[in-house]
């Protein structure tokens, strides 16, 4: 996973206890934002799938350059 899909992981996992406690007081949320919570959790599902499709993808053609290159 590169540099940037990390930092944006980072910012997902910090949203969700955001979701449930409020910065400025520290106290639960009586409705907890919801839409930040479940966003934060496809969000970080996304980035873990597309990281490793994409590590999966130059993987793949790395191992093709190493077969061109024996024969």
């Amino acid at each position: 996973m590169d540099k940037y899909l990390t930092v944006i992981l980072i910012f997902m996992v910090v949203g969700i206890p955001i979701a449930w406690i409020s910065p400025m007081t520290g106290e639960m949320r009586d409705p907890p934002l919801y839409v930040l919570f479940y966003g934060s959790i496809g969000g970080i599902i996304f980035i873990l799938f597309y990281g490793g499709y994409k590590d999966k993808k130059e993987r793949r053609k790395i191992n093709a350059k190493r077969k061109r290159s024996k024969k």
